[in-house]
């Protein structure tokens, strides 16, 4: 079966109430976007108002940018995965954000994949390694280590997002051939982990400086599923034109 592309939203820590709103009733308006799965993650406070916004449309769904592993309990400033279900049906976990600036490691990750499978969440695991990481040659064995935590156990649904953090942000995107290089690892990689049938229904999307311009020719890669996009995705016009060009490649 082929596996269905997908365009996810990661909006991080921006917006207003108002804007959040405004972006999302101009999202609501994409009839049909075609063969892909679309995702918006806002931050956790506008998780309600956009949900309320898009109004239960058909083909896209909302997610979480993070969460915690337990259901509830003494967690100041944590959103659990019982509370983030009321309004989402996707959780970003991972996030080279989330690593880097909030010490998150593969024990607490495993914990929140465990979580997302027992609350019906589909998640978007991101991996990526650094610049340093890639000019060592460590390219492999950094994301060898963050995919160490999946298994046969591992959920169904499970989305892989390819972000290396030399491009998120910088303008410079991977090349596609090196994209599809990294995928194609990791697809191998998953293959070891989680049995060759599941690895190759696993959906692996590449995240990092994506565009309108760029994301054909990344979704058009063999092992390439869609995208992760951050700043271009918050602009009505330009994220309806990225799932667009998934939806075609």
């Amino acid at each position: 079966m082929p596996r269905r592309p997908v365009s996810a939203a990661n909006w991080k820590m921006n917006l207003g109430g108002a804007e959040a709103i405004r972006l999302s009733e101009s999202l609501a308006e994409l009839e049909n976007p075609g063969e892909v799965d679309v995702v918006i993650a806002p931050s956790p406070s506008l998780l309600p108002a956009v949900a309320a916004a898009l109004g239960g449309h058909p083909a896209i769904r909302v997610a979480g940018q993070n969460m915690h592993h337990a259901d509830s309990g003494a967690f100041t400033g944590e959103t659990s995965p019982l509370q983030l279900a009321e309004f989402a049906q996707w959780v970003i976990l991972g996030h080279s954000e989330r690593r880097q600036y909030f010490c998150e490691d593969e024990t607490a990750l495993q914990a929140k994949l465990d979580a997302a499978e027992r609350h019906g969440l589909t998640p978007i695991l991101c991996v990526g390694e650094t610049q340093t990481e890639r000019d060592e040659g460590r390219t492999e064995a950094v994301l060898n280590r963050q995919l160490s935590i999946l298994g046969p156990d591992s959920p169904d649904d499970l989305v892989i997002a390819y972000e290396p953090v030399w491009a998120i942000g910088s303008g410079e995107p991977a090349t596609t051939e090196t994209a599809q290089e990294v995928a194609g690892s990791i697809r191998a990689k998953l293959a070891s982990l989680i049995g060759a049938e599941r690895a190759e229904s696993t959906r692996i999307l590449y995240g990092g400086s994506v565009k309108p311009g760029n994301v054909g020719a990344f979704a058009a890669q063999p092992d390439v599923d869609g995208a992760l996009v951050g700043g271009a995705s918050l602009e009505a016009d330009s994220f309806i034109a990225i799932t667009r060009a998934i939806a075609g490649a």
